[in-house]
């Protein structure tokens, strides 16, 4: 993801000096971080005190300049009149926008914090915001991180919506001297070894603590159904539970997440609707994207978060960028451990129900694998109830069984997560979930699905070169 700041008005709002281009070879370098004063912000008359602390909240220009501030110049330029003090809470405020629209939410982030808010801009539900952002009418921000690390196509995409809202994209970096010490220590690619989390520190959550304590409110692209582990909860807007706003101190920062409760296809069919530029890697089935060594396209059958991090647990799949929207519940799961080891009796429905699916006990699987000369070969699932990759190939796998039936194999389910988790790395090779195995009929060694097609014609054609 990046972090940058743009400053972009609408045709629709009057008296504004800011400037106007014809098309988009009109926009020229010169004008970068160029900002004009409106003569009637678009901004409240009072400004918002966020929930819980009870201090004014000062305009932009009456705090002092930081040199960690995303655009300290630009801060100045078009800061809301303070007449009184207006405090919201913001958990009631979040229930009363549970339904409301994009458009609406958006709307209503933008007139309370005018140009101390931006929209945090990567990916193809980012687009979108910043689609409904020009849709308003309202002056908006935009700001990116450049972790130095991302595929040619993300660079490419910044400079389509860049010409495509006449807007510019002010980017923040990581700190030369922190990655210059990451990379001669541990090599390029030491995330791979020891998990993405201290990379994604240096390169992303340090820059971006460092740009958002130059405002008082961000807009993310998260939505609920993008990673069921850790963002199911994902409220409209909030306190910020983990970042520091402009004033300092937890509870100095709002977040809004405008499309937290729209399905990853409303926001194509949106995009396509309204011919924006989105991500070339799209196209070549890349979902999620992030840094280039960390992503990769989706299979049929995966979830689209099993393409970020793929080597790691379903429940380790955050940068930490939006860490404080991790349910409690699942934290306590994991036991302090950020790989993700989920209690075996977490409160969550299971999942390949089907009279096809045989529920393999321990013990059951254990004389599974001690059995030399099975009666039927045996197809078995490794499998975590609350992982995102499982759920995702339920479908295909309950398909496959149903296709199996009366053929002679017989397909089960082993639930690996919990106490059971050593056992099944120790015995079974598993290595991450899901985890296929195929027990033969005459050999005592289970083979390992070595693909991560999940779709009932790879998984058949798996069990067909084998039976």
């Amino acid at each position: 993801m990046a972090l940058a700041v743009t400053s972009s008005s609408s045709t629709a709002v009057s008296n504004s000096s800011f400037p106007r281009f014809s098309s988009s070879s009109d926009l020229k370098a010169s004008q970068f971080g160029s900002f004009h004063i409106l003569d009637k912000p678009h901004a409240s008359s009072g400004a918002v005190n966020l929930s819980h602390r009870h201090g004014l909240v000062k305009p932009v220009c009456a705090e002092p300049q930081r040199k960690d501030s995303v655009v300290p110049l630009a801060a100045a330029t078009f800061a809301p009149e303070v007449d009184e003090q207006v405090e919201l809470d913001y958990e009631q405020l979040a229930s009363d926008l549970e339904n409301a629209s994009p458009l609406e939410i958006m709307d209503k982030a933008l007139e309370q914090f005018g140009n101390d808010i931006a929209i945090a801009f990567s990916g193809a539900e980012d687009v979108a915001l910043i689609e409904y952002a020009h849709l308003t009418g309202r002056p908006f921000r935009v700001f990116s991180l450049d972790t130095g690390r991302l595929n040619p196509e993300t660079y490419r995409l910044f400079d389509a919506v860049e010409k495509h809202y006449n807007i510019h994209i002010e980017y923040m970096f990581p700190d030369a001297v922190e990655v210059q010490a990451l990379v001669r220590s541990k090599g390029l690619f030491s995330f791979y070894e020891d998990g993405h989390q201290e990379c994604c520190r240096v390169r992303k959550v340090r820059p971006l603590r460092r740009a958002l304590k130059g405002l008082r409110a961000w807009i993310t692209g998260q939505r609920k159904d993008q990673s069921p582990g850790t963002r199911s909860e994902i409220p409209v807007v909030q306190v910020d539970p983990v970042f520091e706003g402009l004033d300092g101190g937890i509870g100095s920062l709002v977040k809004w997440n405008p499309v937290a409760n729209v399905k990853g296809h409303d926001i194509w069919n949106f995009l396509r609707t309204m011919n924006v530029p989105v991500n070339a890697l799209h196209s070549q089935g890349y979902v999620s994207i992030g840094c280039e060594p960390c992503t990769r396209p989706v299979l049929p059958g995966q979830h689209e978060r099993e393409g970020r991090w793929w080597w790691e647990d379903a429940k380790a799949k955050e940068c930490g960028l939006h860490k404080g929207n991790i349910k409690q519940e699942d934290a306590a799961h994991h036991g302090g451990n950020e790989n993700g080891t989920a209690h075996a009796n977490a409160t969550v429905g299971d999942i390949f129900n089907s009279q096809s699916v045989v529920n393999l006990s321990r013990t059951g699987i254990e004389n599974l694998v001690k059995l030399e000369n099975r009666k039927e070969p045996w197809l078995v699932v490794l499998y975590a109830p609350w992982c995102p990759f499982c759920q995702a190939m339920e479908e295909s796998y309950v398909d496959l069984a149903d296709k199996l039936e009366g053929s002679g194999i017989k397909v089960g389910k082993f639930r690996s997560d919990g106490e059971h988790k050593d056992f099944a790395k120790q015995q079974l090779e598993l290595g991450s979930f899901p985890t296929i195995l195929f027990f033969p009929k005459h050999s005592s060694r289970p083979i390992k699905y070595p693909s991560e097609k999940r779709d009932v014609d790879s998984l058949l054609a798996f069990v067909n070169a084998l039976r």
